[in-house]
């Protein structure tokens, strides 16, 4: 049996309350065409749209009363996306398989994830989150709220925090022993909720949201996964995006795609780091690929008919 981390981006997630709620409901039937053919399926997700939300909404209640209803860390906003989305994914996922026969348990870890506390992205805000705006809209909020903002791939502007690399995940053997028991397990959501180590041992939050993908990368790495799935909004990973020559890449080797970074071929905060997050895991040991596609070619794209696939 190949076991197989599937990250999911955020077009199988929607990016608000209803939009989610009827997502999922095509999510569950792609990742239940995985477990069907014989996959062990671990996956992870996306959040910027509902930590973003969740963000929002909580400085708004601040606002009314900061006495009463003090400010809420972003390390929690991304806490409550873990557990809402995993919430509406499990169900909509447990309720797939049972229509199919497959008694298969789900289950969602909220997963603390470390990473270094001196990380220059602390510094240099890149990742976003929330919805799109203009760039008026963008300017104003930022003025009023004292937020960073980005343009975001020719796709609007929205807020931009802080995005450390991944070091450690804190529920590793939690991870792994629902694994081992046959449960199909939701973790790392979001990235991940951010933590630093403290000098009692202890775990504090941090204000930052995690890249999805490259917690995908580690998480695959610490399971020992077969292959790496980033689902995302195309089918096929391209260069020259845009152009009249765009190319859509096929199978590829590691050093082809570091030549194609180099070439700055990706988009920042974009492609680009599913491309490089999908090179960490392709490298990490010997016989590891990662696919990155279409949700709704999950499947082809792991019988090797469509998609993009790294390896070494």
């Amino acid at each position: 049996m190949k076991r197989v981390v599937v990250a999911l981006g955020g077009n199988a997630l929607g990016s608000n309350l209803h939009e989610q709620m009827q997502a999922v409901k095509t999510t569950a039937k792609a990742i239940a065409d995985l477990i069907e053919e014989g996959y062990e399926v671990i996956l992870s997700h996306g959040n910027g749209p509902q930590a973003g939300m969740i963000r929002l909404a909580m400085d708004q209640l601040t606002k009314l009363d900061p006495t009463k209803y003090p400010e809420v860390p972003l390390s929690v906003c991304v806490a409550m996306s873990q557990t809402y989305i995993g919430y509406d994914l499990q169900n909509a996922l447990r309720e797939e398989l049972l229509s199919r026969g497959i008694q298969e348990p789900v289950a969602t870890v909220a997963t603390q994830v470390v990473v270094d506390k001196d990380d220059p992205a602390f510094k240099n805000p890149t990742k976003p989150i929330g919805s799109f705006m203009t760039k008026e809209e963008a300017e104003k909020k930022a003025s009023e709220m004292g937020i960073d903002v980005m343009e975001d791939a020719g796709r609007g502007y929205r807020q931009v925090v802080a995005s450390p690399r991944p070091k450690a995940i804190v529920e590793e053997e939690t991870i792994k022993a629902l694994i081992d028991a046959k449960q199909t397990v939701i973790a790392c959501g979001g990235g991940g909720i951010p933590v630093v180590r403290c000098e009692n041992d202890g775990l504090s939050g941090v204000p930052a949201v995690i890249d999805k993908d490259f917690c995908s990368a580690l998480l695959a790495e610490k399971v020992d996964a077969d292959m790496l799935v980033i689902l995302t909004a195309v089918e096929h990973v391209a260069v020259n995006f845009g152009k009249p020559d765009q190319k859509s890449l096929t199978n590829v080797t590691v050093d082809e795609m570091k030549q194609y970074i180099d070439e700055k071929q990706f988009a920042p905060g974009s492609m680009l780091p599913k491309v490089e997050a999908g090179i960490q895991f392709a490298e990490s040991k010997p016989g590891r690929k990662t696919l990155i596609t279409l949700l709704e070619k999950a499947k082809d794209g792991l019988a090797g008919n469509t998609g993009t696939t790294i390896q070494a």
